[in-house]
């Protein structure tokens, strides 16, 4: 479990004849020089960079999404430090091996007088206790502990944990660094697949940066998925140096892509940040009435594999939180949409999803009567419950008419109008207005026709307002 720093990772990289190295691990960097990307937190003369080259690192978390280096900047600290350097993963560890290690931290700490390193790969898998364990030897000083994350720390690590931290967010890396990083593999010798005359045709290589959203790992695993299917023999051509034989050259172009990239690849965990959000972004071009940015963001989250009626359900909202009754038939629409998803299921429900976001998109927008339910549930918290008035308490029983349930109560129906001046508030909430409607849409006429009742009413009760 526990690693000296020479020795860390030894275990992961270790080969055999019959299972070779995947090329995404050959070709990891071993020096900060060869580190592609991050320059804005790696680069010279950068905190944390600055940190690592002193070995005075204080405690850390990185976050970020896959294949961006934070696995590798805690390699190249290992390195460096001269702290015993311990690496834990998250999956596979539990309470117990925790206890055991700050135990072993304390212990080094008072004998040796050296601290400790622990690099905890996937820190959000641990749960609060699992993390709560490693809060006391933080504290004293006994461990320096870098947590990697590809979850907001904001919400999977401890607030304890987290002030005691500095979090150090790493990017997508950019299109011109993955195929940076490509041609390195290729033209590399000793750890990559410089041996096997590999030819990429124009444009293949941004093909594979493309695919790959930003995520070092991904990018390699195809182009040695790419190579091998240009080998064909199924295997990724290794470097052989001790071998005379002649190989044939290996050629990557755009039909062979097509076939070995047959869908792209898309940084999504139902569970996780970039599922809130994606739907943020729908929510909020929706909101803006851009629908072409609604049905794109929409179909980032079908095409990467999202709950279609958890989208269904959100689109409801949306017609009653930000279209309301500026347009009624929105939230009929955005209903029928779950219906036909529920219906037909799925792929061909995609379209019903998309006819609904970009219906809501193109809507009159109101949030009148999100406001208004606001503003209303605001006093149901802040006042008195305060009994349902009499006049308007139904009366089925003869005792309950003895005490005057229902009496003065005005019917609607008997008045010309439509209306009456009766009192519906509870007394000390009459004259309170909460549903205040825009002019956008159906709710111009809504509004004036508020303004039309609230007329009546006070003609018939002055004090009904």
């Amino acid at each position: 479990m526990t690693h000296e720093s020479g020795q860390l990772f030894e275990s992961q990289t270790a080969t055999t004849s019959s299972v070779p190295t995947p090329l995404a691990e050959r070709m990891r960097p071993r020096t900060f020089e060869e580190f592609v990307g991050q320059q804005t937190i790696l680069g010279l003369g950068r905190p944390l960079r600055q940190a690592i080259d002193r070995d005075a690192l204080q405690s850390i978390i990185l976050w970020g999404p896959p294949g961006t280096g934070k696995t590798t900047v805690a390699r190249l600290i290992a390195k460096t430090t001269k702290a015993h350097f311990i690496s834990f993963s998250a999956v596979l560890s539990g309470i117990k091996d925790i206890k055991a290690v700050m135990a072993e931290a304390q212990q080094a700490r008072r004998s040796l007088g050296r601290r400790t390193t622990l690099f905890i790969d996937e820190i959000h898998r641990f749960n609060k206790a699992q993390q709560d364990a490693f809060l006391p030897r933080v504290e004293t000083g006994d461990i320096v502990l870098i947590g990697a994350t590809t979850e907001n720390p904001s919400f999977e690590v401890n607030a304890a944990l987290l002030s005691r931290s500095k979090v150090f967010v790493l990017k997508p890396l950019q299109k011109f660094e993955i195929t940076t990083i490509l041609e390195r593999a290729i033209q590399d010798p000793e750890r990559g697949l410089g041996e096997s005359k590999l030819k990429v045709a124009d444009g293949s290589l941004d093909a594979i940066a493309d695919h790959a959203n930003g995520d070092a790992r991904v990018a390699l695993n195809l182009l040695e998925l790419a190579a091998a299917i240009a080998d064909g023999e199924g295997t990724t051509p290794s470097p052989d140096l001790s071998s005379n034989k002649t190989m044939k050259p290996v050629v990557i172009d755009q039909q062979l892509l097509s076939r070995a990239l047959q869908k792209r690849i898309f940084l999504y965990d139902k569970s996780g940040e970039e599922h809130f959000n994606l739907m943020s972004a729908l929510h909020k071009s929706m909101r803006n009435s851009d629908s072409d940015a609604a049905v794109y963001w929409l179909a980032r989250m079908i095409e990467a594999g999202e709950d279609p009626l958890y989208i269904a359900r959100r689109l409801i909202r949306f017609a009653s939180e930000d279209i309301g009754n500026a347009d009624p038939r929105a939230l009929a629409l955005a209903v029928a949409a779950k219906d036909a998803v529920h219906f037909i299921g799925m792929p061909e429900g995609n379209t019903a999803l998309a006819q609904a976001a970009i219906y809501l998109s193109t809507a009159p927008k109101s949030n009148a009567v999100y406001k208004a339910y606001e503003r209303a549930a605001k006093d149901a918290h802040s006042f008195e419950a305060e009994p349902v008035p009499l006049h308007l308490r139904n009366a089925p029983t003869q005792l309950m008419k003895e005490l005057d349930y229902g009496r003065n109560y005005d019917y609607a129906h008997n008045d010309e109008t439509g209306t009456t001046g009766m009192v519906c508030l509870p007394p000390k909430l009459a004259g309170r207005t909460y549903y205040e409607p825009t002019n956008r849409g159906l709710e111009k006429a809504i509004g004036q026709r508020i303004a039309e009742i609230r007329k009546i009413r006070r003609r018939k009760n002055p004090a009904s307002e």
